[in-house]
């Protein structure tokens, strides 16, 4: 059987590096957190070790990675409708490199459902990368480290340290955020409250729960982690890390 396309093979292709920086680019014109290499990396990292810790196939593994590099890519025409424009613009890239048809449908779906305004969770692919999208609040994420505007940039700084647990006994997702009293838990719900939601339809299709835990208080699902479980993705840094 031939080799599948990997994400080394993905991050080397030329085409849809320049997507994401200029998506970066346009995100930044219209004052939002960083959408670049930092986030994707994060995403794609994120999605395949959620799926590699529920016991996924290793092509499944390796296609959520792929499709968390390339989520973002619609934002270099405009945030709005950017799941659904990025999944455009990626179709004739992936079938260009060679991926299988089966295998752009995947990917496709997933980028074109990932925002919590039109999205559908499609497959186990989509339910991973929204869930690694939607976790990655961090005061890395804001541009602006001295003069914070608007409540996302706020919320964003306020957070210290953010942790996604899976424990796959359980079948618990737990997304763990600490924040200083800059911002509010109000404030974090004001913005995130329907990715949130979208993060429990999400682990609901991989058969898991949500959970929520801000400042040590769990807001949803009150269940107990197993001993096992694993913490899939930490950003622990501070404002004197930064």
């Amino acid at each position: 059987m031939a080799r599948g396309i990997t994400l080394e093979d993905v991050k080397n292709n030329e085409k849809i590096r320049t997507l994401i920086e200029w998506a970066n680019h346009v995100m930044a014109c219209k004052g939002y957190t960083e959408h670049g290499l930092r986030h994707v990396g994060f995403v794609s990292k994120t999605a395949a070790a959620i799926l590699k810790r529920l016991g996924y196939p290793d092509r499944t593994v390796e296609l959520a990675a792929i499709c968390g590099w390339v989520h973002d890519v619609g934002n270099c025409i405009n945030r709005q409708g950017h799941g659904i424009s990025g999944a455009n613009l990626l179709a004739p890239i992936l079938m260009e490199m060679g991926f299988p048809m089966e295998e752009v449908c995947m990917l496709i779906s997933a980028v074109g459902n990932h925002e919590e305004q039109n999205g559908t969770i499609v497959s186990v692919i989509s339910a991973a990368v929204v869930i690694a999208d939607k976790v990655d609040a961090h005061r890395t994420r804001v541009r602006r480290k001295t003069q914070i505007k608007g409540i996302h940039e706020r919320v964003n700084y306020a957070i210290l340290h953010n942790r996604l647990i899976v424990d796959s006994e359980s079948r618990i997702i737990r997304y763990e955020v600490e924040m200083d009293d800059s911002s509010s838990a109000m404030d974090f719900m004001n913005i995130y409250i329907t990715r949130m939601k979208m993060c429990e339809e999400s682990a609901h299709y991989l058969g898991c729960t949500f959970q929520l835990v801000m400042n040590g208080a769990t807001l949803n699902n009150q269940h107990s982690l197993q001993e096992d479980a694993k913490v899939v993705a930490e950003d622990n840094r501070g404002r004197d890390e930064e």
